[in-house]
C-alpha cells in the first residue's frame, strides 16, 4: 500500500512539473511569435517612412514643375493637391479590399508561423 501512495506522489509531482514546463513552453512561443511581429512591423513601418519621404519630394517637384509649366507655381501644388484628392477618395472607396484585407493576412500570417 505504501508503494502505491509513493508511487501517486511521483506521478502527482511528475504532472505538475509537467504542466508548469507546459506553462513555460507556451510562454516562450508566444514571446518568439510576438517578438518576430513585433520586428516585421518596425521593419515595414521604416521601409515606409523612407519611401514617404522620397514621395513627398518627388511630389513636390512635380508640383513646382506644373507651376511652372503653367506660369504660376501655386497653380501646381493645387493640381498635385487635387490628384490626391481624387486618389484618396478612390482609395477611402476601396480601402477593405486594398488595405484592410491585406494587412490582416500578413497579420494571421506572421502570427501562425
Amino acid at each position: 500500500m505504501e508503494n502505491q501512495t509513493i508511487s501517486i506522489e511521483s506521478l502527482i509531482d511528475k504532472l505538475r512539473n509537467y504542466g508548469e514546463t507546459r506553462l513555460e513552453l507556451i510562454k516562450l512561443k508566444a514571446i518568439n511569435k510576438s517578438s518576430g511581429f513585433v520586428s516585421v512591423i518596425v521593419t515595414y513601418l521604416v521601409v515606409i517612412i523612407i519611401l514617404v519621404c522620397c514621395f513627398l519630394f518627388i511630389n513636390i517637384g512635380i508640383a513646382l514643375l506644373l507651376g511652372e509649366l503653367l506660369g504660376k507655381l501655386y497653380y501646381g501644388f493645387f493640381i498635385v493637391a487635387a490628384f490626391y484628392a481624387v486618389a484618396g477618395m478612390i482609395l477611402f472607396k476601396l480601402k477593405d479590399k486594398w488595405i484592410k484585407t491585406p494587412v490582416i493576412n500578413m497579420m494571421l500570417k506572421e502570427l501562425s508561423d
